[in-house]
């Protein structure tokens, strides 16, 4: 274990601790804070975040492009926050914290008894819902992450998931760990928003070709899962709405690789929709499109 990363571990469990003593309502005060230091005083990603404003809104001037850009900041700084907060808060708070405006309609597909993929994305807060979900279903998601470079981080993030019920499943295993899941019946959550490989199939996001990871699609195409695609809305009050949309697999057409396509395509433009509502909610701090 290096010592940047142990240094790295201190600073974040201490605003842990400062978060757990002041609450998650006395806690979203330090954002704009929070905010602040990482875009003007230590600016972490920012060329990236500005850049990729620019190319999703070609016709937005400067100005307006670096005002969405720190709410971005200010928006993500709300959702780690709150991630922070999330191991001293009740049951019945993390239930309470998100509405699902057809949470009947994602029980009806899982009880088709094919297994149910739960596909949100980095918009939101979206960990925070993986486990209001799964209280309010009352089943536990097989939460699909990616471990962080810091493995101490890692391992307090993975603790953080499974404290109300859900399993971690690490990407990077074998994917047929995944397959297994879908094929007992469960449900596994996935985020499909990042770039795929230089190589791999591309859709149209916010007009632009974008490359795209096929594990999902191939998931649902191969087990015949229903996919619930659920976007993590924040609203004024800081509470989350999911109004979750299904794509439909049965009306496919074409080769398997062409289907890949469409799913892919599908779930771009719900995801687009929500973007171009709410720019600054959603994780524009990764290059989407590097290539």
């Amino acid at each position: 274990m290096s010592f940047k990363n142990k240094y790295e571990y201190f600073f974040f469990h201490s605003f842990v601790r400062l978060f757990s003593l002041v609450g998650m309502k006395g806690a979203r005060h330090f954002a704009h804070l929070l905010a602040m230091m990482f875009f003007y005083v230590i600016p972490v990603r920012k060329e990236t975040v500005i850049s990729n404003l620019q190319k999703a809104f070609p016709g937005l001037s400067q100005k307006e492009v670096k005002k969405i850009a720190y709410r971005n900041y200010y928006s993500f700084c709300v959702t780690l926050i709150e991630i922070m907060c999330i191991p001293r808060l009740t049951p019945e708070q993390v239930k309470k914290m998100v509405y699902c405006s057809n949470l009947e309609a994602i029980k009806e597909r899982y009880e088709l008894n094919r297994g149910l993929i739960f596909l949100t994305a980095h918009f939101g807060n979206w960990e925070l819902a993986a486990s209001s979900v799964s209280l309010q279903l009352g089943v536990p998601l097989y939460v699909v992450a990616k471990p962080q470079r810091n493995s101490l981080v890692s391992d307090w993030l993975n603790t953080m998931r499974e404290k109300f019920g859900n399993k971690v499943v690490l990407l990077g295993m074998s994917f047929r760990n995944i397959f297994k899941v879908l094929y007992q019946k469960n449900i596994v959550a996935l985020v499909g928003d990042q770039r795929g490989d230089i190589d791999g199939p591309r859709v149209k996001f916010m007009g632009i070709d974008s490359s795209v990871y096929p594990g999902t699609a191939v998931l649902a195409l191969r087990t015949k899962s229903p996919i619930a695609v659920a976007i993590v809305e924040r609203q004024k009050d800081f509470s989350y709405r999911i109004d979750a949309q299904f794509i439909d697999i049965e009306d496919l057409e074409g080769t398997d690789e062409e289907k890949v396509l469409e799913i892919n395509q599908r779930y771009s433009n719900i995801l687009e929709t929500y973007i171009r509502r709410n720019p600054e909610q959603w994780f524009w701090m990764h290059k989407r499109w590097k290539y």
